[in-house]
């Protein structure tokens, strides 16, 4: 994305050709953008469910971390902060440059062309930065594993330093843009968004194009570079490195957890490369290339690269449902409403009882279980605390059915009616809530 170029001047089209400066340029004619009928209907059926899929589907992902205690981790912060920016761009930007584009005449006034503008800059400068801060903790997270991790409170002000960097990034939009009134000699009138930088207005202003150029560096050739960077080493260290001695069944899961989480954000990154570089390479053409700018066909071109970059947004929370088993349920708990989706009660929490030899924990496949390690999985609907005595007991007919389908020697002396587990009240009411986060964390 071109920083001052962000669908203004119908659509980037109308103020690559402006002649002159100011309100004295010499805009062309006032049909040569309007769109027919039919293109417009075209447009429409791509824009409307764009917009509609990326404002809610961002939305909900952020309903999904903040109702979900144990899903508030440094990644799914950084995520919650991703789907703010995508969602402020389809809401506060899109949506009327989209109307713009079409009507070729900006109708929101002059103070809603800066703030627009401003809005679109801030969102992809915050997008991009949170993606690089993905990549870089989950780097840290994975090569360095020795290393202490982002807490909550770094993690919300690293997440606060975006924002501010975005908006150092994005003021030039918010002086510069401004709206003129054209006026026709049949009557007709139409008012065009567009920068006017102090030496000229958009394509014909060096000023812009050295910062449209230092924006476009900033904020998509080295983010990519060096996000490819990371997740190359990640790759790397997931994939290729051999592990030392045998893995054991825990740390053989962890490691398929970490693998999906940075499987998933590759298939983010590439997504946002994919979907900005043509709009990027439009604008680097066009500014060496402004005659371009006048052919017939340029508004359906720069529409194309428009819908595919503002696309990005719509696709994140696609991704996350798709790859991810606790935002997939949290999709489903937000539209448990509709009959044929089926949400399993608790579905994103896992419930565990940790003691010293035995760890209890509830399946919603299996009744019991005794897994390799020794540990005894049995539903915490079996398990009762023994009148407020700070134990926590296991019917004796239950104990026995989960010693017939285990087979570890370690689990077997336990052969009493029932047990106790010596555990503090508190303690015990805090490991019945423990509640694992979602696979994103490292």
């Amino acid at each position: 994305m071109n920083g001052s170029d962000f669908g203004g001047g119908g659509g980037g089209v109308a103020n690559s050709t402006g002649n002159g400066t100011g309100a004295d340029a010499a805009w062309p004619d006032s049909n040569q953008f309007e769109l027919s009928w039919w293109h417009q209907l075209a447009w429409t059926a791509l824009f409307v469910p764009m917009i509609m899929v990326a404002t809610g589907g961002n939305l909900i992902v952020i309903w999904i971390v903040m109702t979900n205690k144990r899903m508030r981790n440094v990644t799914n912060y950084f995520l919650v902060n991703l789907s703010i920016a995508d969602a402020m761009v389809s809401t506060l930007n899109v949506s009327v440059n989209f109307s713009y584009m079409l009507t070729s005449n900006w109708s929101f006034g002059t103070a809603y062309c800066k703030i627009s503008q401003f809005v679109a800059v801030l969102s992809i400068c915050a997008s991009v930065f949170t993606l690089m801060a993905i990549s870089i903790d989950r780097y840290i997270a994975i090569i360095h594993p020795l290393r202490p991790r982002l807490g909550r409170k770094t993690t919300l002000m690293i997440a606060a330093g975006i924002w501010v960097v975005g908006t150092i990034l994005s003021i030039p939009n918010l002086i510069f843009f401004t709206t003129y009134t054209e006026r026709f000699p049949n009557g007709e009138q139409r008012v065009i968004c567009y920068a006017e930088w102090p030496d000229g207005i958009t394509t014909e202003s060096f000023q812009e194009y050295v910062y449209n150029v230092s924006f476009m560096i900033i904020t998509y050739f080295m983010p990519i570079g060096l996000m490819s960077f990371t997740y190359a080493m990640i790759g790397h260290e997931l994939w290729g490195s051999q592990s030392i001695g045998e893995c054991t069944q825990r740390q053989l899961e962890h490691i398929k957890s970490k693998r999906r989480v940075v499987k998933m954000m590759i298939v983010v990154v590439t997504i946002f490369a994919i979907c900005w570089l043509p709009y990027h390479i439009y604008f680097i053409v066009t500014s060496h290339m402004p005659e371009l700018t006048t052919e017939p066909y340029i508004q359906d071109v720069y529409l194309a690269f428009y819908w595919l970059a503002m696309s990005n947004s719509m696709h994140n929370p696609i991704v996350y449902c798709w790859m991810n088993s606790r935002f997939r349920q949290g999709f489903k708990q937000f539209f448990s409403f509709v009959p044929c989706i089926n949400v399993r009660t608790g579905s994103l929490i896992r419930r565990e009882v940790v003691t010293s030899r035995y760890s209890y924990s509830g399946s919603p496949d299996a009744h019991y279980r005794i897994v390799r390690n020794g540990t005894v999985c049995i539903p915490l609907n079996h398990l009762c605390a023994d009148n407020g005595s700070g134990h926590l007991r296991v019917p004796a007919a239950h104990w026995r059915q989960s010693r017939k389908h285990g087979s570890d020697s370690s689990v077997g002396e336990a052969s009493t009616s029932s047990f106790s587990f010596n555990t503090t009240a508190a303690a015990a009411a805090a490991a019945v809530d423990t509640v694992t986060g979602s696979s994103n964390a490292s």
